[in-house]
């Protein structure tokens, strides 16, 4: 009796209903944090070299913007011409291929930002 009853119960739940508790999905604008677009000479960056986790090869990492991700997107493809490099937008951060901090730091002072080498 009570494998009929299995049955019986597997037959209705062929329907589910969801609930959302934060309301309508869609709206993902909604969702996204708002970022700053600071303008250069108000952000401090930090510019650095590493190699940790990426096999060896050397990159040049730019932390500290506070810019929305187009202005990042524009900034990213001035830098990778100057060095003829290829490179990233990783969150907040830029990542150029190679180790080319001291010229990236005269790039990034010609535009205005306010930036440090740091690390060894």
């Amino acid at each position: 009796m009570s494998s009929k009853r299995k049955n019986s119960d597997s037959q209705n739940n062929d329907t589910r209903v969801v609930y959302s508790e934060f309301g309508n999905q869609t709206n993902s604008a909604a969702f996204e944090r708002a970022i700053q677009d600071l303008p250069p000479n108000q952000q401090d960056l930090r510019v650095q070299a590493s190699s940790k986790g990426r096999k060896g090869k050397t990159v040049t990492v730019i932390t500290g913007f506070q810019a929305k991700p187009e202005t990042l997107a524009d900034l990213l493809k001035k830098l990778k011409t100057q060095c003829g490099a290829g490179g990233t937008v990783k969150e907040s951060s830029i990542e150029i291929q190679g180790e080319h901090k001291q010229k990236i730091l005269e790039l990034l002072k010609s535009l205005g930002y306010k930036a440090k080498i740091s690390g060894g």
